[in-house]
C-alpha cells in the first residue's frame, strides 16, 4: 500500500440481516470531489482485494492514465473460511442475509456518503472463486440494484446455472467472467477437489447466448491470487472504462 494516491475510510454497519458489524473499506481516488459522480465496485473478499490484487495501486494508475471513469472501489471481508463459506456458497446459511446486507445495507451506505449515481447499472459486484459466485447470484436476484458482475474463477453448480437460465435480466447486464485453464483440481473449503474449468465453459455458453455485454476469458493459470491480480488491470478497464 506504499504511497498510493487515493485515500481509505472505513465505515462500519450493524447488520439487522447478518447480526453482526461488518467494515466496509471504501478506496477514494486522489482527485476525490462531492462535485463529480462516481461508479461504485463492491468487492467480496475485500482485503484480498486490497493486499493481494492491490486494487488501491491498480485504481490509482488507472485514474491517473485517464483510463477508466471515476470509480470507487469498497471492499467487505469476511471472518474466516467458514464464514465465507456461509455468506458466498449458494447452500451456504448466510448466504440470503449475506445478499440482503449488500443490496439493503452496503449500496445505500454508500449512495449516501458517496456521490454516486445511485442506479444500478453504475453499480458493480466482484468476487473471486465463491466471491464471485455470490456477485452474480445477488445481481441475478436484484437485478435494479447491480447491473454490472466481474466475477474471477467463480465456483459454478446448478443451483448457479439455473439462476442464470431463469434469470429475465440478465441479458441487460455486463459480465466480465475468466477461469483459469489450470483449474481443474481446485481444494475446497470442504476438503474436496473440484474441476472448476468444465462448469465455468458450461455456463460461459449460457451467459454467451443470453448476455448481450458478455467478456469471457480462459486464462494461463491455477486458482491463484497471482491470476486474478494480474487479470485485475483488464477486468477494471473492461468495466468501467473511458
Amino acid at each position: 500500500m506504499m504511497g498510493r494516491k487515493g485515500t481509505m475510510v472505513e465505515k462500519d454497519i450493524d447488520s439487522q440481516y447478518l447480526n453482526e458489524t461488518l467494515t466496509v473499506k471504501i478506496f477514494k481516488p486522489e482527485n476525490f470531489s462531492p462535485l463529480y459522480k462516481y461508479h461504485i465496485c463492491i468487492m467480496q473478499d475485500g482485503d484480498d482485494y486490497f493486499q493481494l490484487g492491490r486494487m488501491a495501486t491498480v485504481s490509482d494508475r488507472l485514474h491517473e492514465q485517464n483510463e477508466i471513469e471515476n470509480t470507487i472501489f469498497a471492499g467487505i471481508h469476511y471472518k474466516d473460511r467458514h464464514d465465507r463459506w456461509d455468506k458466498y456458497h449458494p447452500d451456504g446459511q448466510n448466504n440470503d442475509a449475506y445478499m440482503k446486507f449488500l443490496v439493503f445495507e452496503v449500496a445505500p451506505l454508500l449512495d449516501k456518503e458517496l456521490p454516486s449515481y445511485h442506479v444500478g447499472s453504475c453499480r458493480v459486484l466482484m468476487g473471486d472463486s465463491l466471491g464471485g459466485t455470490v456477485s452474480l447470484m445477488t445481481a441475478l436476484k436484484y437485478p435494479n440494484n447491480f447491473g454490472k458482475i466481474i466475477m474471477q474463477s467463480p465456483y459454478v453448480d446448478e443451483t448457479v446455472t439455473s439462476a442464470v437460465k431463469e434469470s429475465t435480466e440478465v441479458q441487460s447486464m455486463t459480465i466480465y467472467h475468466t477461469i483459469g485453464k489450470d483449474e481443474v483440481e481446485v481444494p475446497t473449503t470442504k476438503g474436496d477437489k473440484d474441476d472448476f474449468l468444465t462448469p465455468n465453459r458450461e455456463i460461459s455458453e449460457v451467459l454467451n447466448e443470453r448476455v448481450s455485454d458478455y467478456t469471457y476469458k480462459e486464462l494461463e493459470g491455477k486458482h491463484t491470487w497471482k491470476q486474478w491480480q494480474k487479470d485485475l488491470p483488464e477486468a477494471i478497464k473492461k468495466i468501467f472504462g473511458n
